[in-house]
């Protein structure tokens, strides 16, 4: 095989899957900055702050998950996550005594003329609600994330790969046009160039090419 045809193969080949990288790589990109985007345009459009610092609403270390993100808006997954584990969720558990949403609704369905066990269901059901959909924008925030990571693992190998074809392609530039790769197999023997030079036989023995 002539060396200039292997090496436009693997130029080829090269070319190809770098073009592959990019694309995965931008489309990747394109997706976890509209996936932070949109979590950020919904949770602004909310407008979630956490407590004050000072605030008696963060004392206690069932809000540590929150204390760090103090006096702060809720606007990225992080903070919907912390404010939905470090601050609604300790205030459900300290209503509701520890109980679900679904416990406390079974009570008050077998209880209809506590009025005070009704209002805590909806204090809890309105908690709960909430908690979820901060939940749910804290895991597309994470697949924004990964989707970021993923374009930077995609584009680091293409631009290894682009420089490689380059470098194929300077080669097969300046390789000449008659040189071939030798490709052994059994009973053949390399193209030698001096007649006096010492070879290996098909079976291995050496022979005095004449």
């Amino acid at each position: 095989m002539r060396r200039k045809a292997f090496d436009a193969a693997l130029s080829s080949v090269g070319a190809v899957l770098t073009v592959a990288l990019i694309v995965a790589g931008a489309l990747l990109m394109w997706g976890a900055v509209f996936t932070s985007n949109q979590v950020r345009s919904q949770l602004a459009a909310q407008r979630i702050f956490f407590p004050a610092a000072n605030s008696p609403a963060l004392k206690g270390p069932v809000y540590k998950l929150a204390r760090p993100y103090a006096g702060e808006e809720v606007l990225t997954g992080a903070q919907a996550e912390a404010y939905a584990n470090g601050k609604i969720l300790p205030d459900l558990n300290r209503i509701a005594g520890g109980k679900t949403y679904a416990q406390l609704s079974a009570e008050s369905l077998a209880h209809p003329n506590n009025a005070a066990l009704a209002a805590k269901v909806n204090i809890v059901f309105r908690g709960t609600t909430l908690r979820g959909l901060l939940l749910e924008a804290y895991g597309y925030g994470m697949f924004g994330q990964i989707a970021f990571i993923a374009s930077i693992v995609s584009f680091v190998p293409a631009a290894a790969m682009l420089i490689l074809t380059a470098l194929g392609l300077r080669h097969m530039r300046r390789v000449s046009p008659d040189a071939v790769i030798w490709m052994g197999h059994s009973g053949a023997t390399a193209p030698i160039s001096n007649p006096g030079q010492i070879a290996l036989g098909p079976i291995g023995q050496r022979s005095m090419l004449r």
